[in-house]
Order: structure tokens, then C-alpha cells, then sequence
């Protein structure tokens, strides 16, 4: 008994550890871009850095699990970094730019709902809505993308500093219009999120070296990267590290993020699955809001309360009916995408915390 309270404590401090490390993330992002670090060059000094740790674990641990590579595999690997990466990791990196760490944290909640109605529309996942399992699913995903767009819409007053100046007015409707941009890149990092985990499923089944299908997406991604940056960054001064502060946001990425992050979230899910560490997920949005507003003296704002409830209430609705669900499933029926999937979808992070 003993060693199962310890084996239990030991999972709940690696989950806070990982949830505390995933909103570091956010303020870490936020920061690299206030001290004026370039997001495609941000992003492609991270993408290098995972490259260089994640290969050779993939190597020399997958040596030989290994199927042989082909041209199709190959094309598909460039989607999954196409749609997982480059356009995930730049509409993070934009919305975060105009919004807030905040509000970039309470959006991912709703990345369960998203893949959820794709892989539905796909008829990869099924849902009985005459059982309560399923109407728990449905009204969930409904609530979540409600949340996402009460947060998009409506942003609402400030909870603190309520009376405010001519001047802090016209900078806050500057402001809103970059928030409402902020949101609409955010909500198209969670699609795209979503999108990279229900393409990511068949082909996990053809290749399922997963490190080395990472290694590559991290490859093609970091080359997509490299052609955006010839048409957006051509001063080589953006290029530079210039400070500490710049080493330390562009290593926490690459390594924290995407090194120490990827191992920790394994291991929490191997020991407690993927529904008991996805229910953590909330505290992380809780945790960037202290962080925010005591790092960046961020605001917060009715809107975005009031939609992160929804899409928390939402996505504890639909991790509810899945877990419920797969309790009267038969054993010799497959377990749809969600389940397999659920690693990478609630626990950010997918093979490389594409947050």
C-alpha cells in the first residue's frame, strides 16, 4: 500500500512539474517576442534544437522497429509538418503576439473538441447519442467551441483598473483589434492541432517508429520554416542572439519544451494513461494567468473568463464520455482515434510540444 501512495504522489508531482513547465512555455513565447526575437527565426532555432536531441534517441532506441522508408511515407511526413509544425507553431507564435499567454492556454483546452468533430466527420469516431456517453460528448464539444468564440468575440472589461483614461482607451481599442486577430491565430493553431493528430493516426499504423516520424516532421518542418523565413526575414540582424534573455527564451524552446517536456508527459501517461493526465490540463491555464500577471503584468478580462470556463467545462464533458464510453465497449471492438490519440492531444504536446 505503501508503495502504491508513493507511486501516486510521484505521478502528481510529475504532473504539476509538467504543467508547470507547459505554462513556463507560454510566458517564455510572450517573452521572446516583447525583447523582439523574430517568430520565424524563434521557431527555427527551436525546431533545430529538437532535431539535434531527438535524433539520436530515434536512432539508436528505434533501430529496429524501423519499417523501410518509401516516397509516399516520405510525403506524408511533410504534411505532418506542414500541418503539426509549420503552420501549428507559426499561428501559436502569431496569436501569441497579439493576445496573451493567457488566452493561448484556455484556447488549447478546446483542442479535444476540434479533433473530436474531425475525426466524427471522418467516421473515425462514433458516438451514440442515445446513451449518455455520447450526449456528454456532443454538448461538450458545443461548449467548447462556444468558448472559443465568446474568447474570439467578445473580449470584454478588464477585471482589474476598471477606470481608465481617454488615452488607455484609444490604446485598448488599438489593443482589441489585435486581440480579436490574436484569438482567430489562435483558434487556427487548435485547428490546425487537431488536424495533425487525426492525419497523425493512420500514419503511426504504417510507421510506427514514432521518435524517428517526429525527428523527420521536426526536419521537414525546420526546411518549411527556412522558406518562409527567405520571404520574411531577410535582415540577418534578426538572426543574431543578441542577449541572454534571447539564449535563455530560444533554449528553454528547444530543450524544456521540447526535450524535457516530451519525456516527462510520457512518463506521467505510461504510469496514470491519458484521461487521468489530460484532467490536469486546466491547471495550466490557471497557472499562466498567476505567471502572466505577476511576469508580464498581464489584465484579465471577463471574455476570456468567462469562455475558458466553457471550454474547461467542455472538455471534462467530453473526457467524462470518453472515459464512461470505453468502460462498455467490448475488448474485441478497436478503440477509436480519440483514445489513441489522446496523448498527444490533451498533454500539449505532441511529440514536440506544438503549442
Amino acid at each position: 500500500m505503501t508503495n502504491i501512495i508513493r507511486e501516486k504522489l510521484k505521478l502528481i508531482v510529475g504532473l504539476l512539474v509538467l504543467q508547470f513547465c507547459f505554462a513556463g512555455f507560454h510566458i517564455v513565447s510572450r517573452l521572446a517576442l516583447n525583447i523582439g526575437v523574430s517568430k520565424v527565426v524563434y521557431a527555427i532555432y527551436r525546431n533545430f534544437i529538437a532535431l539535434i536531441l531527438l535524433t539520436p534517441f530515434a536512432y539508436f532506441l528505434e533501430k529496429n522497429q524501423r519499417p523501410p522508408l518509401t516516397l509516399s511515407l516520405l510525403v506524408q511526413f511533410f504534411l505532418l509538418a506542414l500541418l503539426g509544425i509549420t503552420a501549428n507553431e507559426g499561428c501559436y507564435l502569431l496569436g501569441m503576439y497579439y493576445a496573451s499567454p493567457t488566452l493561448a492556454s484556455a484556447m488549447q483546452n478546446s483542442v479535444l473538441a476540434i479533433t473530436f468533430i474531425f475525426a466524427s466527420t471522418l467516421r473515425l469516431e462514433e458516438t451514440n447519442i442515445a446513451r449518455r456517453e455520447g450526449i456528454a460528448k456532443v454538448v461538450g464539444t458545443i461548449s467548447s467551441i462556444g468558448g472559443a468564440i465568446i474568447i474570439t468575440l467578445y473580449k470584454g472589461p478588464p477585471l482589474l483598473h476598471l477606470q481608465m483614461n481617454q488615452i488607455q482607451l484609444d490604446e485598448s481599442s488599438t489593443k482589441n483589434k489585435n486581440w480579436t486577430w490574436g484569438c482567430i491565430f489562435l483558434l487556427g493553431h487548435c485547428l490546425s492541432w487537431a488536424g495533425w493528430i487525426v492525419f497523425q493516426d493512420p500514419v503511426v499504423k504504417k510507421y510506427p517508429a514514432k521518435l524517428t516520424m517526429t525527428s523527420f516532421s521536426c526536419f521537414f518542418g525546420l526546411i518549411q520554416f527556412l522558406i518562409i523565413s527567405i520571404f520574411t526575414e531577410k535582415d540577418f540582424e534578426k538572426w543574431k542572439i543578441q542577449s541572454v534573455e534571447e539564449l535563455s527564451t530560444i533554449l528553454y524552446a528547444g530543450i524544456v519544451a521540447s526535450g524535457v517536456m516530451l519525456s516527462l508527459q510520457t512518463w506521467c501517461i505510461q504510469k496514470g494513461g491519458p484521461v487521468f493526465v489530460a484532467v490536469f490540463q486546466p491547471l495550466q491555464t490557471f497557472l499562466v494567468i498567476l505567471m502572466a500577471a505577476l511576469i508580464l503584468g498581464d489584465h484579465l478580462y471577463s471574455g476570456g473568463i468567462i469562455g475558458a470556463i466553457f471550454i474547461v467545462l467542455g472538455l471534462y464533458l467530453v473526457l467524462w464520455g470518453k472515459a464512461n464510453e470505453n468502460k462498455v465497449i467490448e475488448p474485441s471492438i478497436t478503440r477509436p482515434l480519440l483514445d489513441s490519440d489522446e496523448e498527444n492531444n490533451i498533454t500539449h504536446t505532441p511529440s514536440k510540444d506544438l503549442s
